[in-house]
């Protein structure tokens, strides 16, 4: 017995060889592959031309010479890989042929598709070939500004900054790399504002937010004149519109390396000029404007009662940080200071004329919804051809005399303005 195992051990495993051999051969056979189905060989072909022969006779029909039509997917030795390849076959063999009609109409309504993408690719290609055209452009206008701005105007500003080439200039934007020297210009420092006093400003707000926390009401004698809601208001709007300031960046946010500076610049600022601060007075003069310049639209908004303080804050409050692209919002920092606060309400009556003939044809809630989220690619160049159309005067008064009327029209901001009307 233990001579014949080895021997019998031998036959075994070259049985099982065999055997495994066979298994693989005619799994083989099949046609398959590991992850998808392999092209059929010839002979598995011809074996299932044999069943589907055999079927034939077995059920009594006579075997048909295929059609032309059916002879297309005869000829195919792979499975189609594309829809469109799936499209242009007809039915496989064992199925009935399509109608001609139906055919045809199928054929047309695919090479139709086949159109219109074709269309769809053309239209998106130049689409992208008409933006990378214009981006090129505007790299180029703003290499050709900044040489100016450094060569001739910078230069020469106190001669230059009033002049008609410079405002044209300005009116297009102003290069990013001379956009802080040119602010600073701009601006000026009229009221000749110190570190000194700008630390007593601060202080100063800082203990008012701690009264007004603690529940205090002391008035301090400078501002006597305005009421301590005033002021509690405007200290209030002050946390509300820093987070409100560019919140997709998240630098002006709590937490953020620049939100204690520009809370602390904005508090100090209420309290060296409570007369500006964040009154209300401005809507009410903004009104008058609109009537002015937009008299239809503004006739719609005060039939669906929508005011100025839905929208208005999320603009003016924030310099259209939160509603507009940083880009845009930029350029229009520039012109405002050049401008001053003017041009911030100016804008906003841009914007409203842009929209003029959208906004008539909605009712409160889509209005209100439509200018609280602007439209994401809102045009540069039409919005500031929008805002030039916009004239800052009413009968016979500028922005600032109509301001002041108000400010001095008993703080009364809701009811319009009666000072100007008589």
């Amino acid at each position: 017995m233990m001579a014949i195992s080895p021997a019998l051990l031998f036959m075994d495993r070259n049985l099982l060889a065999r055997k495994q051999s066979a298994r693989l051969d005619k799994h083989n056979d099949l046609g398959w592959k590991l992850f998808g189905k392999a092209p059929l060989r010839e002979n598995a072909q011809k074996d299932s031309k044999r069943i589907q022969k055999e079927y034939e006779d077995k059920a009594g029909r006579p075997s048909k010479p295929p059609s032309p039509k059916q002879n297309v997917r005869k000829n195919l030795d792979f499975e189609p890989l594309s829809t469109t390849a799936l499209i242009l076959e007809d039915r496989p063999a064992n199925l009935p042929a399509k109608p001609a009609e139906e055919a045809q109409k199928h054929r047309q309504q695919y090479e139709e598709m086949v159109v219109q993408a074709k269309k769809r690719e053309l239209k998106e290609a130049q689409r992208r070939k008409k933006q990378l055209e214009e981006r090129c452009r505007v790299e180029e206008s703003i290499g050709n500004a900044v040489l100016t701005w450094n060569n001739e105007i910078l230069p020469n500003w106190e001669t230059m900054w009033c002049s008609r080439k410079v405002r044209d200039l300005w009116w297009q934007g102003i290069p990013p790399s001379v956009r802080g020297k040119v602010w600073s210009l701009a601006i000026g420092n009229e009221l000749n504002i110190t570190h000194e006093l700008f630390d007593i400003c601060l202080a100063r707000a800082k203990e008012r937010w701690r009264s007004f926390s603690t529940g205090g009401s002391e008035v301090e004698n400078e501002d006597a004149g305005f009421s301590a809601a005033d002021r509690e208001a405007s200290l209030e709007l002050i946390k509300l519109d820093i987070s409100r300031t560019f919140p997709n960046l998240c630098i002006f946010q709590q937490g953020g390396p620049y939100h204690d500076m520009l809370h602390s610049i904005l508090g100090a600022y209420t309290c060296y000029r409570p007369d500006v601060g964040y009154m209300l007075t401005y809507f009410a003069a903004f009104e008058v404007f609109f009537e002015e310049n937009l008299p239809k639209l503004f006739a719609h908004f005060k039939k669906n009662n929508l005011t100025p303080d839905i929208y208005l804050i999320d603009w003016i409050f924030t310099l259209y940080s939160k509603s507009l692209p940083l880009d845009l919002a930029c350029r229009i920092w520039d012109v405002f200071c050049r401008d001053g606060e003017e041009f911030l309400f100016r804008t906003a009556l841009g914007i409203l004329k842009l929209f003029e003939d959208i906004l008539t044809k909605m009712d409160f809630i889509h209005m209100a919804q439509f200018l609280t989220r602007l439209p994401e690619d809102l045009p540069a160049e039409e919005l500031f051809a929008s805002i030039a159309t916009i004239q800052m005067q009413s009968r016979n008064k500028k922005w600032a005399q109509v301001l002041t009327a108000l400010q001095k029209d008993s703080r009364e901001m809701e009811k319009g303005s009666p000072s100007l009307r008589h």
